[in-house]
């Protein structure tokens, strides 16, 4: 374990004390809200009988006594379940693991609730990808159902996957009071190579593969429990849960149905346990996470070359913990951020092989030791973030913990600060007269990061691949898909277009996206300003295009710009998007008044209104007008 930990890097140590500072009024009513919460304690000591029997009616014995006592801790298991979806196929088994490790530590723990998980895998390109994002917010709400029985000293959090996790941590933080631990699921093992995955979905969009032929690709890459192992949103999330001190050291990447496993499904009920008052060492979520922590999940996501649906689902987090970040403090971090891992998308390996060339201990190591990240950070470990150098090891089928690799074992997927793959993250903001987005260029080549090109406007994604079929697009061409935000209809991920503007850039053609819409981590060769903000149908310049402008996008600058004469950009109206075919079918219709509801990207694309903002907003209104 490290003795000490050096001085932070200044720009980090810069970002931290802005976000601190503006968070300043917003943070101070929501610890002092999570503060009032913990002194009317957990309900279960003050139901009625009648309450309490309709509590615990459905326990064993064992179980209705130690709550009858009131002097244990009882755990609420908050899960993300499906049997239908890899990498959430696995928690079936975990309620029981937990339950058992719980008894055996004389204390109890309860299913408090399921929230739902949807796969954007299998949504891709299809309608029910439009209720994606939202699903996160619903997951946030299902969560604090659950929890509302307050029959609970702590919860663990089980779930994997793109929206649930931001989800489930957006609840924790509502219910910061108490200690929160997350348990991964774990990646499948690596399965077709992610190169010949790729080459086989662009021979199918050329017509050159068969449906079987696609088919059998793609069942042989995604093909067993687990999550998918490219380095996507799913495996961005593990990866920020334990750079915030939220999951045990280690844990973020060990395959499903192992021995090892399970050991530390059992290890985080137990630690779990002795994080809550009555276990004797109270580490309640608002007391863990603050800045710091935030800070060091941007800094690991730049590190990796991660998610770019993190530049939304970050602030909808921090906003819930109180908490105020910007898309300028993703932009100033990954400036002095190396990228350090390539993993596909970035890359060839999967991140299995990440996890066997020294995986999250050694990632710590390297940041910790640059003053990249926080290491006085509190975790549910129960030691700060020093400690997450070490790597699980299992002994005589005991668990154990020992320092990870002090280096790389494979240079090609891993490598430290002092020899990165790339100064920077990778990760910049794009500003102009189009309004303002995010783009990805770690897997971006240096000569495609900046084009200029006549445009060719979509207001559906599927509208492209007729376009390319007929050889539209074989030319310079930056294709602008709007009306694809969360007001319009949901912000779905647009990956159904990576494999045709992927083909017109091996063709030797100038190719972009521009969309206020979403690409995510598998965000690939083509560059994609993604996120434009404010998004065609909240009045956002994107409206103002017309077929044919020339639109320049350097993501070397942050530039984003329509070469149209000021004058005449000025005077263009706006265009009115034909909406009603996204908002009627495979439930779109219960999600209107989300729609309604939705903020800006860069405002996290939630809604629930701000949290502490809006409540400081109307205080300071009251202020107002009593002084007037």
């Amino acid at each position: 374990m490290a003795s000490m930990t050096p001085a932070l890097n200044p720009t980090v140590e810069d970002v931290t004390r802005r976000i601190r500072e503006r968070s300043a009024e917003r943070r101070a009513l929501y610890e002092s809200r999570m503060a009032d919460q913990h002194k009317r304690g957990v309900h279960r000591g003050e139901l009625s009988c009648g309450n309490l029997a309709h509590g615990f009616a459905a326990c064993g014995e064992t179980d209705k006594n130690s709550l009858k006592l009131m002097n244990s801790a009882n755990l609420g298991i908050i899960s993300a379940y499906n049997d239908m979806l890899s990498a959430h196929q696995p928690l079936e088994t975990f309620p029981e693991t937990i339950k058992a490790a719980a008894r055996a530590m004389g204390s109890t723990a309860q299913f408090a609730g399921g929230v739902p998980a949807m796969c954007d895998g299998v949504t891709q390109g299809q309608p029910g990808m439009e209720l994606s994002l939202f699903s996160r917010d619903v997951i946030a709400m299902a969560t604090a159902v659950g929890l509302s029985h307050n029959m609970f000293d702590a919860a663990l959090y089980l779930g994997v996957c793109d929206k649930i996790v931001p989800g489930l941590f957006i609840a924790a933080a509502r219910f910061g009071h108490l200690p929160a631990m997350f348990v991964p699921a774990g990646p499948m093992p690596s399965g077709l190579p992610n190169k010949e995955k790729a080459r086989i979905r662009q021979l199918f969009a050329e017509g050159k593969a068969s449906r079987e032929d696609l088919l059998e690709a793609e069942s042989e890459s995604y093909h067993s429990p687990g999550t998918c192992t490219f380095y996507g949103t799913a495996n961005s999330n593990q990866l920020m849960m334990e750079m915030m001190g939220l999951h045990l050291p280690g844990t973020s990447f060990v395959n499903p149905g192992t021995e090892m496993r399970e050991a530390l499904t059992r290890y985080a009920t137990e630690q779990a346990v002795r994080n809550t008052e009555p276990g004797g060492d109270y580490r309640p979520f608002f007391k863990q996470i603050d800045e710091r922590a935030i800070v060091n999940a941007i800094v690991g996501l730049l590190a990796s070359g991660g998610s770019t649906n993190h530049t939304l689902h970050l602030v909808a987090m921090a906003a819930a913990a109180g908490l105020t970040i910007t898309w300028e403090d993703f932009t100033d971090l990954s400036a002095v951020t190396p990228s350090l891992m390539q993993v596909y998308p970035n890359g060839q390996a999967d991140i299995n092989h990440f996890q066997a060339a020294g995986g999250m201990s050694y990632l710590f190591r390297e940041l910790l030791a640059a003053g990249l990240i926080h290491g006085d950070l509190p975790t549910v470990f129960g030691t700060d973030l020093t400690a997450y150098t070490q790597e699980p090891f299992l002994e005589e089928g005991k668990l154990v913990w020992r320092e990870g690799p002090a280096h790389s074992l494979d240079s090609e997927v891993l490598r430290g600060v002092t020899d990165p793959f790339a100064p920077t993250g990778g990760l910049t903001v794009v500003d102009g007269n189009l309004g303002r987005g995010v783009i990805k260029v770690s897997a971006v080549k240096p000569e495609h990061r900046v084009v200029e090109a006549p445009i060719r406007i979509f207001e559906d994604q599927n509208d492209l691949k007729g376009a390319f079929e007929a050889g539209d697009l074989d030319r310079d061409v930056i294709a602008v898909v709007r009306f694809q935000g969360p007001k319009a209809n949901g912000m779905p991920e647009l990956h159904k277009l990576t494999p045709y503007l992927g083909v017109l850039q091996d063709r030797g053609y100038q190719v972009a996206l521009v969309t206020d819409g979403r690409m995510s981590g598998a965000s690939g060769k083509v560059p994609a300003a993604i996120h434009i903000s404010p998004e065609a149908l909240d009045g956002g310049p994107l409206a103002k295009l017309r077929d044919g402008d020339i639109v320049r996008l350097d993501a070397d600058s942050g530039s984003l710009e329509a070469k149209v004469d000021a004058h005449e950009w000025a005077e263009r109206g706006l265009r009115v998007g034909e909406l009603d075919h996204y908002h009627v079918g495979l439930g779109r219709e219960l999600f209107g008044g989300f729609r309604h509801l939705a903020m800006r990207g860069e405002e996290g694309a939630g809604v629930f209104g701000g949290f502490e903002a809006d409540d400081l907003a109307r205080q300071e209104g009251q202020i107002h007008d009593e002084d007037a």
